[in-house]
């Protein structure tokens, strides 16, 4: 039994491309039509990681397609594989990311504080003992073994419950089954027991308009929506920074790593679990409030809240993020990360690029015809522009405040105001007019730096997209053909 293990370990230990050249094994001969959650927790800090199994879970439902075990994208900081006991076959490989993949890049974990986080993978249920396997990427994105435990299928320890009563289930769209369709589900965050109608409609209304948006509205039918609505004991969320907690399903919270915008769920296991009771390939958390935000754990789960005027756009833009594992375009917003993406290291991200290989882009075949690579479009001089009129706005409140300090009468403050809005405005107008120098590029597919959060050294394909900001609310082509991609994998 050593020896197989052993065997076992160096397979897991290949490269990803031979993963990928896998054969895809036959599903009824090693599964039945059944899953596994598996509740991890995952602990560490920047250098340091370990993940332990804390329960293991058999649902009724395995829902994504049979033909797709072994998937054709290279996606997620971490993967799973199940490999054969008996003969070391690999049968099965999910790429996944969690909230510590984030949180290790972090000032406190760089800083050596430790902390907790759960995460739950599933698998379709084995007919016989397989090898479980979870791998890391390194800083080269390279996949490194962290855990492996072998998981029998007659083990007792798995637990074989009912799911949870009294959650009311709503099925939007029912497109097909499950296993030839993409089934998301909608779940209910801060929703008092008696606000089940508007969370409905929530639903409703957050599900037309993501069907406004190609590539989801070309490809509407491949899509069965359902929704699970568990009653809270308040509404909305944490606001930490506000001083303001409330008694929730999920204990979703704004100020995820110290960044008020930013709101994620820490109750991974309890998601699912709520997920589970019906058929779902992606989760989205719809919580019961006005402030805008929003958030997401690629390959896992995104959350928005529902009553911001702009709570649409940023459903679709977080989806991106957990669905296609899209990653942001944007780099002049607030970060908590440190080095999120590595220098001269392939970002695994379908629309960001570090350019390591001009002649070769990624999406090569998408360039218009004749574009220059990288892609000039005043970037520099905009960004100069944008810095002056920044120490422009700051000086004016220094003078403003030294005015008022002094007890200069309201006149000669409304004159610095007037002299300051003046110059802000030349600005601003110098910005437009370098911006309408390039207009001819934004609907061209180049090489455009600045994405990743990073100024520099890396490049999106488009000026504009959802996953930076895109005044039509449209993706670009590079996303549009990723979010097309994961459709029809979940739905061959």
């Amino acid at each position: 039994m050593k020896k197989a293990l052993i065997a076992l370990l160096l397979v897991a230990l290949a490269p990803p491309a031979v993963a990928a050249a896998q054969v895809q094994p036959p599903f009824d001969e090693f599964f039945l039509d059944k899953a596994l959650r598996i509740d991890l927790y995952q602990t560490g800090d920047a250098k340091d990681e370990s993940v332990t199994v804390h329960q293991v879970y058999e649902e009724s439902i395995w829902p994504e397609s049979k033909s797709g075990l072994l998937p054709p994208f290279e996606y997620g900081r971490y993967g799973l594989k199940l490999y054969d006991a008996a003969s070391n076959q690999l049968l099965f490989a999910r790429g996944f990311d969690t909230m510590f993949a984030e949180y290790k890049t972090t000032s406190p974990a760089l800083a050596g504080t430790a902390r907790v986080f759960q995460r739950s993978v599933r698998v379709p249920l084995p007919k016989r003992p397989v090898l479980f396997v979870i791998e890391k990427r390194d800083k080269r994105h390279l996949l490194q073994p962290l855990f492996s435990q072998i998981l029998d299928p007659a083990d007792y320890h798995i637990i074989r419950e009912k799911p949870a009563s009294g959650d009311w289930i709503y099925e939007a769209q029912l497109a097909g089954g499950s296993h030839e369709k993409v089934d998301f589900v909608f779940i209910a965050e801060g929703y008092a027991a008696e606000d089940k109608d508007k969370f409905k409609a929530d639903v409703d209304r957050m599900a037309a308009y993501l069907f406004t948006v190609e590539p989801y509205k070309g490809m509407k039918d491949r899509f069965n929506v359902r929704a699970v609505f568990r009653a809270s004991a308040e509404r909305g969320m944490d606001e930490p920074r506000q001083r303001a907690y409330r008694k929730t399903v999920l204990n979703a919270s704004f100020n995820a790593f110290d960044l008020d915008r930013y709101m994620l769920i820490e109750e991974d296991h309890r998601m699912h679990e709520i997920a589970g009771q019906v058929p779902y390939d992606a989760i989205i958390v719809l919580v019961n409030s006005q402030r805008y935000g929003g958030g997401s754990i690629g390959l896992d789960y995104c959350v928005t809240t529902v009553d911001h005027p702009s709570s649409p756009q940023v459903f679709v833009h977080e989806l991106g993020h957990s669905f296609a594992y899209l990653a942001d375009e944007y780099y002049q917003s607030e970060v908590s990360y440190n080095d999120f993406y590595p220098k001269g290291v392939e970002p695994l991200e379908a629309n960001i690029t570090a350019l390591l290989d001009p002649a070769n882009v990624k999406w090569k075949d998408l360039l218009s015809p004749g574009i220059d690579v990288p892609t000039e479009y005043g970037k520099d001089r905009i960004e100069a522009l944008q810095a002056e009129r920044g120490a422009g706005r700051e000086a004016r409140a220094k003078d403003v405040e030294a005015a008022k300090k002094k007890g200069a009468p309201d006149k000669e403050i409304e004159g610095i105001e007037k002299r300051y809005k003046a110059s802000d405005a030349a600005l601003a107008a110098k910005i437009e007019s370098v911006r309408r120098e390039y207009t001819a590029l934004n609907d061209k597919v180049g090489v455009f730096e600045g994405a990743g959060y990073a100024s520099k050294g890396l490049y999106r394909s488009q000026v504009y997209c959802i996953m930076i900001g895109n005044p039509k609310n449209e993706f670009c082509r590079v996303c549009r053909r990723a979010i097309a991609l994961m459709i029809d994998f979940y739905s061959r």
